[in-house]
């Protein structure tokens, strides 16, 4: 090595050298008596309590749902959505988790479901409902919806949206598969991304188009649960056994490195001489952790697209090096169907800035708990029919039991967040949970990610007495 390029090499490991002292030197202020100050028990509580919303149902397998999140990037990149089909008696829950930036998350958790809610109307109710003038928004009864389009790419959005529904109207009842029709409102929409981005390139549609987002979509009805995946977000469902214990059922598996059935999928789409390139660093083509998203095209359009419509604008960088054989990412979702049955008490989704803290198990033994708690909250009742002093007594003995174990949150996904970030294995720790909602901007990201999480609560009543 020449003298130069040992002095080069000694300046770049001096520059890295001062950003990780800087940012060990920040993050150690934050667990030491001399650091910023720390957060009230109120101040926590607000801040976990921001974004927390409860919807109620009434009839049907599902009774409740408690959904809320936490942002660690600014702007956040995770989205959720939650919506009834207004057509069909189903309920959508989904989350959406992006990465390189927000844009792309977000739009999929305003159009997704209405690409799903649509394909399940019968194709003939579907075409009355489209000659009729029915928009996208039309399909769907959001219940925490709070994020808008602007008037331009709505309409654009519109446009998509109908030509999908128009060809929906040619297909038959007959041939309706649940996973089908899943697997082809993912993929529709992610072309519909593709070609928006494509034919009408604008800093909307490009900006979708260069961001990515794996996600998530849980479809319920009567005692049908579908989950469909892409990415890293994960379901698990709460199961009582026969002897009363929890029991966690993973319905989904994640799309990246770890998962060898997934790897083997991949290095199969392509030559075998890209072997040790297609994934390198546990790393689709060395930059992108999720091997299944949506959005991302600068890893599946080919390359004389991205030089004409994407270098341009981004530089030479966008493109990876050995992109040979594109695409190597795929929008197919993966789907379970699971029939729920009395024994099943609700199901988690959530992305994975709550499984990189808690195991399966940790967060259904967590809402457990959170169940059992929560119904010390409520006022205590006495029943309508006569009632001995004792009896009472014996109810009251229950209650003050019971009231230890009261939780501090009604919403269990807010439980959830608290205990990711505060739990030790002596409960959770005001302190720890205080450092790290006060962590700065500039280095939150390297100790927690963004948080989304749903939380479903079956009704074990109907599903023991409906038909399958």
């Amino acid at each position: 090595m020449s003298s130069c390029s040992r002095k080069i090499l000694a300046l770049r490991i001096h520059a890295l050298a001062k950003t990780f002292n800087r940012c060990y030197h920040r993050a150690t202020a934050l667990h030491c008596p001399s650091g910023p100050p720390k957060l009230s028990p109120y101040d926590v509580n607000c801040i976990l309590r921001t974004n927390e919303h409860t919807q109620e149902f009434f009839g049907g397998s599902v009774k409740s749902y408690d959904s809320n999140q936490l942002a660690s990037n600014s702007p956040i990149e995770d989205s959720r959505s939650e919506a009834s089909c207004v057509h069909t008696s189903g309920l959508l829950l989904g989350i959406f988790d992006g990465h390189g930036g927000p844009a792309c998350s977000q739009v999929i958790s305003k159009r997704l479901m209405r690409y799903i809610a649509a394909s399940l109307v019968p194709p003939d109710d579907l075409r009355q409902h489209v000659l009729n003038g029915a928009q996208s928004f039309s399909f769907l009864s959001c219940h925490n919806d709070k994020a808008r389009c602007g008037y331009e790419i709505k309409e654009l959005y519109e446009k998509s949206f109908h030509q999908f529904a128009n060809e929906l109207t040619n297909t038959t009842l007959a041939g309706f598969q649940m996973h089908q029709t899943l697997e082809n409102a993912f993929i529709r929409l992610d072309q519909d991304l593709s070609r928006e981005a494509i034919e009408m390139p604008s800093l909307r549609t490009m900006s979708v188009a260069m961001s990515g987002a794996v996600a998530l979509v849980a479809h319920i009805d009567g005692p049908h649960l579908h989950v469909a995946s892409v990415g890293d977000c994960s379901a698990v469902l709460g199961t009582v056994t026969d002897t009363g214990q929890w029991m966690a059922k993973k319905l989904t598996n994640e799309h990246n490195s770890d998962n060898v059935g997934e790897v083997r999928r991949l290095l199969s789409e392509h030559p075998a001489t890209e072997r040790d390139t297609v994934i390198r660093g546990e790393r689709l083509l060395g930059q992108l952790a999720p091997l299944r998203a949506m959005g991302d095209f600068r890893y599946k359009w080919s390359r004389e697209q991205l030089e004409q419509l994407v270098v341009p604008q981004f530089g030479e960088q966008v493109i990876a090096p050995y992109y040979l054989t594109p695409p190597y990412l795929s929008a197919r979702p993966e789907i379970t169907h699971h029939i729920l049955t009395p024994r099943d008490k609700f199901l988690i989704i959530a992305s994975d800035g709550l499984w990189d803290t808690m195991s399966a198990m940790q967060t259904v033994h967590l809402v457990g708990e959170h169940m059992y708690g929560k119904a010390f909250l409520q006022p205590l009742t006495l029943p309508k029919q006569d009632i001995t002093l004792g009896e009472i007594s014996q109810m009251l003995t229950t209650r003050k039991a019971g009231l230890q174990k009261k939780p501090l949150d009604r919403n269990a996904a807010t439980h959830l967040i608290r205990n990711a970030l505060g739990g030790t294995e002596y409960g959770v720790e005001h302190s720890k949970l205080s450092h790290m909602l006060s962590l700065p901007q500039d280095i939150v990201r390297l100790f927690r990610d963004d948080i989304t999480i749903t939380v479903v609560y079956f009704d074990s009543e109907y599903l023991r007495n409906c038909p399958t």
